[in-house]
């Protein structure tokens, strides 16, 4: 299953990808803009932006299998939860990208 996750004081919020939903959708259609969907979805209290806490997805390779991309900022300890909510069977490839798409206000 395709999504975004960003982690939020130690813990992850995670939005699995609802192809029934209209809000934050990227251009093809097939998943979640961090940037897009993070005023329908951050916590209540929240005053940061999109890009401060240490974000994540979950894609599916040209094989449809599951890879995991994300800030180094979450550690592999999380890996295991992120499969849960997700629904990975398989421990799914993982990407930590340093690039500025994921850059966050802990880098």
């Amino acid at each position: 299953m395709r999504g975004v996750f960003c982690l939020i004081d130690e813990e992850l919020l995670a939005v699995p990808y609802d192809d029934s939903s209209s809000v934050g959708i990227v251009k093809s259609g097939n998943n979640y803009n961090h940037k897009l969907l993070w005023g329908h979805v951050k916590p209540r209290k929240c005053s940061k932006p999109y890009n401060y806490y240490p974000r994540g997805r979950v894609e599916l390779n040209n094989k449809g299998e599951p890879v995991i991309f994300m800030n180094p900022n979450i550690s592999e300890e999380y890996i295991p939860e992120i499969m849960n909510l997700f629904g990975l069977k398989d421990v799914p490839k993982v990407h930590y990208d340093c690039s500025e798409h994921y850059i966050c206000g802990f880098d």
